[in-house]
């Protein structure tokens, strides 16, 4: 298989996916000097907008081929002219997959099946990998299905009554379902390929196999998660909803024999010799557990601060000048960082193009904040996450759960100011960076669903965070023409973008390093930082929990 990368491609061209497959086919053969039937297969492998020079907005491409039989591919390759060699390779066009079930004798014994607890991406993963495996897993999670998941954040954003099992953060799909979808990561990992196409199987848009900068959209997500567990249940595994983890049993050696699961009242004991720990980074009764049962616990940095809104438009024309609006391109999304002289950084998250601020409070008196994008993405604010980082210098004591302390206490600070039922504190920038309070909004209005009080966020947030997000934010404004414009809204808290803990595990075995028998997985853990991180940590645990049980 042969890969071709920089392959420019028009607005009008790149709209559709037959264009850009066009695009693609018209340079492949000008570059191997071939014709089109000496190609067999043509594929569209990746897209990005090029928006360097705002008179020539465009895309650019790369696409994966597979030359017709009886063409010899090398020979094809000698015809490349020498400045475009770059551009063109071979690569091995073979995709990861699920394992197989060997034999029979791999379905374990009903006491022995393995458990995952948490139905977020990494644990949606994990028993998905173990289920195709044939290991029949039990996978447990303490909020609802998808439908009534949604039902409860409805009724939540109009009436102010919380679920705490049921919310943005608890519930089939985890955080993820109610936050965008966005799949973009930094890391590399050959599995993404096997995420992504699990995903598209699951009702996901194709264009996240090729997009740069793929999401899927909050409002398409609870069908792709449903989808997934019933593949979970078709190949063996069982799910259970409405089921939390109250105790993880240990022997005398310290080693997990069990778990303890309340459900509708009612205490059930399951014996398990394997625990996949894919809680979520919002599961502090978890956390809790773990510090009281002995589980290895380290403090990590996390970041907390607020959600910027401006007006789509103009973030679209700041970043695409003319082109802004062209169907072709959709909401424009940024990601900006700026490193300030005290050695603290400011930086967007979970950029929502064209979404809302959502009410993302999971427990009772506490206010935070998240961004959703529909998959449309035609909202007319867009909002992000503007963060700074929590280190574990930063916090009071030894205890390791002193992070989360920090993040519940914010939030109850939020639930005071924003004058309680869950209505946010909100502040105009350019009333933050001239430190005087709010009284209203300007011309951008805020879309938190239950409401904001207008004042001060100062109170909210700790010191080091509120000075550098003053100090930060006319820095990026430079970054991104408008951005700190006096009437973009900040609205507080954001205090969950990660989690402030590490649940300590072997880096090769992905066991606990105090309590044999437990996985820590994804970004509840430590172990990830999105849904394709999380999704592939899902999977790397899951592979290494098969290869113990197969030693």
């Amino acid at each position: 298989m042969l890969e071709i990368s920089e392959i420019s491609c028009s607005l009008k061209e790149g709209s559709s996916e037959r264009g850009c497959i066009a695009a693609c086919t018209r340079e492949a053969t000008r570059l191997l000097g071939c014709r089109r039937q000496d190609l067999s297969r043509v594929e569209l492998h990746r897209k990005s907008i090029d928006a360097r020079k705002k008179s020539n907005v465009h895309f650019t491409l790369s696409a994966r081929i597979d030359v017709a039989s009886g063409i010899d591919e090398l020979r094809l390759l000698e015809h490349v002219p020498p400045r475009d060699a770059r551009r063109v390779r071979a690569v091995d066009g073979a995709e990861p997959s699920f394992e197989r079930p060997r034999n029979a004798a791999n379905v374990p014994d009903a006491d022995e099946r393995p458990i995952v607890v948490g139905a977020g991406c990494a644990g949606l993963f994990a028993a998905l990998t173990l289920a195709e495996a044939g290991l029949a897993p039990l996978l447990i999670e303490q909020g609802d299905d998808a439908t009534r998941r949604t039902s409860a954040v409805r009724h939540f954003n109009a009436t102010g009554e919380l679920d705490p099992a049921s919310n943005i953060q608890f519930g089939l799909g985890g955080a993820g379902t109610f936050s965008d979808g966005k799949l973009n990561t930094g890391t590399k990992n050959p599995l993404h390929r096997l995420v992504l196409r699990t995903l598209v199987e699951a009702g996901s848009p194709r264009d996240i196999l090729w997009d740069a900068k793929p999401h899927i959209g909050s409002d398409v997500l609870p069908e792709v998660v449903t989808n997934i567990v019933a593949r979970i249940r078709s190949c063996g595994g069982e799910v259970r909803f409405r089921t939390q983890v109250t105790d993880i049993e240990l022997d005398a050696r310290g080693a997990v024999r069990g778990v303890t699961v309340t459900h509708e009242g009612r205490a059930e004991h399951i014996p398990a010799r394997a625990v996949i720990l894919a809680c979520g980074h919002s599961a502090r009764d978890v956390f809790a557990l773990l510090r009281h049962c002995g589980v290895a616990l380290e403090r990590k940095t996390f970041a907390m601060g607020v959600r910027i809104e401006h007006l789509q438009a103009d973030i679209d024309r700041a970043l695409y000048g003319t082109a802004a609006g062209h169907p072709a391109l959709g909401a424009a999304p940024y990601s900006l960082v700026a490193h300030l002289d005290n050695g603290r950084s400011l930086f967007s998250f979970c950029m929502c193009p064209g979404g809302e601020v959502v009410a993302a409070a999971s427990e009772r008196g506490g206010v935070v904040t998240n961004g959703a994008s529909l998959n449309a993405r035609d909202g007319r604010n867009a909002n992000a996450a503007l963060l700074v980082n929590i280190t574990p210098s930063d916090l009071p004591g030894t205890d390791p759960l002193a992070g989360i302390e920090l993040q519940r206490s914010c939030e109850r600070r939020a639930f005071a100011c924003g004058g309680g039922a869950y209505r946010a504190p909100a502040q105009l920038v350019g009333d933050f960076l001239q430190g005087r309070a709010s009284t209203g909004p300007g011309r951008i209005a805020p879309t938190y669903p239950r409401g904001v009080t207008w004042g001060s966020i100062d109170e909210v947030l700790p010191a080091h965070v509120i000075d550098t997000l003053r100090e930060g934010l006319p820095l990026l404004g430079r970054r991104l023409k408008g951005y700190d414009c006096p009437d973009a809204v900040l609205t507080a808290p954001e205090t969950r973008s990660s989690s402030p803990v590490t649940v300590v595990r072997d880096r090769t075995s992905c066991v606990s390093v105090s309590t044999p028998g437990l996985y820590p997985c994804g970004e509840g853990a430590g172990y990830a930082g999105g849904i394709m991180s999380a999704a592939t940590d899902g999977i790397r645990c899951a592979r290494a929990l098969i290869d113990a049980q197969r030693a």
